[in-house]
């Protein structure tokens, strides 16, 4: 069964990278997701929300 839950935080991500401007609030969505998604993931997923999450990171600091 695929993660319905790594699915929303690779798309919340996706969003958040191809905005201009994004907001506070956008922002902390992304993180949620990938929060969420975390708590089910498998090592692969968890690997590829980590990568998410370093990216988001980034984000935040650009």
């Amino acid at each position: 069964m695929q993660n319905n839950l790594f699915q929303q935080a690779k798309d919340a991500m996706s969003r958040l990278t191809n905005m201009n401007g994004a907001s506070e609030q956008d922002q902390q969505a992304a993180h949620n997701a990938i929060q969420a998604a975390l708590t089910d993931a498998t090592p692969e997923e968890k690997q590829q929300l980590q990568q998410l999450q370093q990216q988001l990171e980034q984000h935040k600091l650009s």
